[in-house]
């Protein structure tokens, strides 16, 4: 199993929650939740398997210390004291991010020099070399300073975990996938019920409803850059990729359909399908929301529609909402999801949601409105 770290998944404000039930649900117990991460201790392994499974975190950090530093001597001692030689070999690229946020360390600059001295210092003592390449294996630490507290991390992901290597075209305005599987987490659906989203775009939420449909985990088809370092067994990654393999359920029959307006945006979306590999699992068809009708019962919609964020579309959005609560208002049995940025959209659909939560879509403050349906009868 190897020795024990402590990790950090950083999640988008709002999806806290949802990441540290992710988290837990891979059965590491000793989580902490707080704005933007949630931290947790484990063996090695989950180095590999979280970066393989959690479908709403940004990326999975390794906590290599936290102390208080109000000088930048301190600063320089207290980072030079860490087992930097643990994880970063005698060639590792090691650059240095940094913030800070209420903190007398406030230039961001200058801390993030500091720091990279003070761990070349360390590495220079335990290799015995005045000189470092660093040409191979990337370490990207950050110094990250809040109140005077000093946290130094190191990523283990590389690109975003929300680049699970199917989104290789975009279209104007992509829901990020990390925020797809979250709305769909919050959700009632499962995978024996229908999921219908009329405003598909690209695919992202049907793709990964599917993916959750079918228990594949996120990161199976994409590379992270703790792979590559010497300082983790490559063993662990393979029984992590063998556990995901092992996991995946492709026989399972799923019933997920996208349907957009926009021919354009719905060939893309065909193209990511494909891309995923769930082509057998998702039905895509070009429809406007005013003809969605279902032979299915208890069903969900969830959608991700145009917010009228633009001059002069406003009007336009607050006619497509109305349409959208007749249409949807004939689906009785079905509950419904919607994500939007729209102050008055509860107003345009012409029915109050059963709860509502505040969501980020990039730097955009969002409702999350949810409409539950009948639950369906027990066979």
């Amino acid at each position: 199993m190897g020795r024990k770290v402590e990790l950090i998944a950083t999640a988008t404000f709002g999806l806290e929650a949802v990441v540290a039930r992710e988290v837990k649900k891979l059965g590491y117990e000793d989580v902490e939740v707080e704005n933007g991460r949630v931290t947790f201790t484990a063996d090695e392994s989950a180095i590999c398997r979280t970066n393989l499974w959690l479908r709403t975190a940004d990326r999975v950090l390794i906590k290599i210390g936290q102390f208080k530093a109000t000088t930048f001597d301190e600063l320089f001692e207290k980072t030079k004291a860490l087992p930097w030689h643990e994880w970063i070999p005698k060639d590792g690229i090691f650059p240095v991010d940094g913030k800070s946020i209420k903190s007398q360390l406030a230039s961001v600059p200058n801390c993030q020099s500091i720091v990279k001295k003070a761990v070349v210092e360390k590495l220079k003592s335990k290799y015995h070399t005045e000189w470092f390449e660093e040409t191979k294996g990337t370490y990207r630490i950050e110094v990250g300073i809040l109140k005077d507290v000093v946290t130094l991390t190191m990523d283990t992901t590389g690109a975003g975990l929300h680049k699970r290597g199917y989104r290789k075209l975009a279209n104007q305005a992509p829901l990020k996938e990390t925020l797809a599987a979250a709305l769909i987490q919050l959700s009632f659906w499962n995978p024996d019920r229908v999921l219908i989203d009329p405003f598909c775009g690209s695919g992202t939420i049907p793709i990964e409803a599917a993916l959750i449909g079918r228990n594949i985990a996120p990161g199976m088809n994409r590379t992270f850059v703790s792979e590559e370092w010497p300082s983790l067994s490559k063993e662990l990654w393979r029984e992590a990729r063998k556990e995901a393999h092992d996991l995946a359920d492709y026989e399972r029959t799923l019933r997920i359909y996208g349907s957009d307006v926009d021919g354009d945006v719905l060939s893309l979306a065909r193209y990511h399908v494909k891309e995923a590999m769930l082509e057998g699992d998702i039905h895509l068809q070009k429809l406007d929301v005013k003809e969605l009708r279902s032979r299915f019962d208890y069903g969900c919609t969830l959608s991700n529609p145009p917010y009228g964020e633009r001059l002069g579309e406003r009007e336009e959005v607050e006619a497509l909402y109305e349409v959208m609560g007749d249409t949807f208002g004939q689906m009785e049995t079905w509950s419904h999801y919607i994500l939007t940025a729209h102050d008055k959209f509860e107003t345009h659909f012409g029915k109050k949601a059963d709860r509502r939560r505040k969501l980020y879509n990039g730097r955009i403050e969002c409702q999350y409105y949810q409409y539950q349906g009948p639950r369906p009868p027990r066979d």
